[in-house]
């Protein structure tokens, strides 16, 4: 297992109002999963992703990356961990306008440390004739597979994926699914996709579902679909 997450608890306060995001969450990864996050907003499901990213540190609990205990590691430490472990998709796809697609990239690689080929990772998501090309240039599913490479540069242990199709049109959103899906199998690592469509939720080696804040299910998915037999 490379994650183990031990009685997790987020709570927030709101004025004098206790918001509970997660509690009693209780999981384990190995790499090469493809896991969906399903549940409804307010559900805890980008807290929990925030968690395992070292983007934020739990109420009570444990996070276990390998044997570094995020819950517990300094601030600094915590971006290390980010640096050379994770690797963050999100709806939208934050490149830097004035940067060529190989550019943005090379942000990456130039900081990490055993990194990809930048256009060995435009390759991997199918955009390296692309390369020299403005976002501005690209269409939104273009954009959100370079910004899917940029992640994946890095050599992730973990793909962390919040909402990567949402603002994609069906087509589209396949080709993005697509480029994770070969990541999944190709590259061993762990893929987490957030999603409110239980369509995607069928390519997934594993379906985990939440409401209000806890794990209603985990369920290992033996009957994976094609993405040419999902809708949505």
């Amino acid at each position: 297992m490379i994650f183990t997450l031990k009685n997790l608890e987020k709570h927030y306060l709101v004025g004098t109002q206790k918001i509970v995001a997660l509690k009693n969450v209780s999981l384990s990864f190995s790499s090469s999963e493809f896991v969906v996050l399903l549940g409804p907003s307010g559900s805890g499901k980008s807290t929990l992703l925030n968690l395992m990213g070292g983007l934020d540190k739990p109420t009570e609990g444990e996070v276990f990356f390998g044997g570094l205990n995020l819950a517990e590691t300094s601030l600094k430490k915590l971006t290390a961990f980010r640096r050379q472990h994770v690797g963050f998709v999100f709806q939208f796809y934050n490149l830097i306008p004035s940067l060529t697609a190989k550019e943005n990239i090379e942000l990456v690689t130039e900081i990490a440390d055993d990194p990809l080929d930048a256009m060995h990772a435009l390759e991997i998501v199918g955009l390296a004739e692309r390369a020299d090309h403005f976002p501005s240039q690209l269409s939104g599913g273009e954009q959100q597979r370079v910004a899917i490479a940029r992640a994946i540069a890095k050599k992730p242990a973990i793909l962390l994926c919040d909402e990567p199709t949402g603002a994609l049109d069906f087509a589209t959103g396949k080709i993005v699914l697509k480029a994770l899906l070969d990541i999944y199998k190709n590259l061993g690592t762990l893929v987490m996709v957030i999603t409110h469509n239980a369509s995607i939720a069928e390519l997934g080696s594993r379906i985990i579902k939440l409401a209000n804040g806890s794990v209603i299910e985990d369920v290992t998915n033996t009957d994976n679909k094609t993405l040419e037999q999902i809708s949505w």
